[in-house]
């Protein structure tokens, strides 16, 4: 849901870029539509703020950027796709092109969009920012028991059209690709505070897909 703390949040960061409220305030409803559609359930706006809040809670190289990829990274989403990624870097440079934000810039936003398609590959040591956006996207791996299991269960019923003989060994198959990442979290700071707590959730979630499935 768009509350007001968000919409607030959203024409911070782009009056700057763009002063023609009409068309920002379009574009926020666009986005605004996607995270609200009925098919999802973990990625919404929710996911969104959340994120914001990650980015915001520690220094960035260029937080504007950083924040219309958090906007952006999961505009298009369609659980049965593999392009979400590319479409939603593609969503944001058509925005984009609109605003005052330098070309470099904007690639920028779309690069760091495309690089959350797999979290699990190799990402430059000393890209401060990407690995912060990264990790944030990841953060939920290392929430609380319970709301990981929400989490878990949010993304079965995103994936509802997948019969269970189909939707169990895939899952298994993402969760075993994280566990066997060397590297979950790269920044200091969120490696220390969840990495373990990510590793026992995910190997817990394998483990109830080998048995009776996701608890109730």
């Amino acid at each position: 849901m768009l509350t007001p703390t968000l919409a607030a949040r959203w024409h911070a960061l782009t009056a700057p870029l763009l002063p023609d409220t009409t068309r920002r305030e379009a574009e926020l409803q666009r986005l605004a539509d996607a995270y609200d559609a009925p098919e999802r359930h973990y990625h919404t706006l929710g996911h969104i703020e959340n994120l914001l809040n990650r980015v915001e809670a520690h220094p960035l190289q260029d937080g504007v950027v950083v924040e219309l990829a958090v906007w952006y990274h999961d505009a298009v989403y369609d659980a049965l796709r593999a392009d979400n990624e590319a479409k939603s870097a593609e969503w944001a440079l058509a925005f984009l092109q609109e605003t005052s934000l330098e070309p470099t810039r904007r690639e920028r936003v779309a690069d760091l969009i495309r690089r959350t398609q797999d979290h699990t590959q190799p990402q430059p040591p000393a890209d401060s920012d990407l690995l912060l956006f990264l990790d944030a996207d990841l953060s939920i791996l290392g929430a609380s028991e319970a709301a990981y299991w929400d989490y878990a269960r949010q993304i079965r019923r995103e994936y509802q059209l997948v019969p269970e003989e189909l939707y169990r060994p895939g899952r298994s198959k993402v969760l075993a690709k994280l566990l066997a990442a060397p590297v979950l979290f790269h920044t200091p700071a969120l490696r220390g505070e969840l990495d373990a707590p990510a590793r026992r959730n995910l190997q817990a979630e394998l483990n109830a897909w080998g048995q009776d499935g996701l608890p109730e």
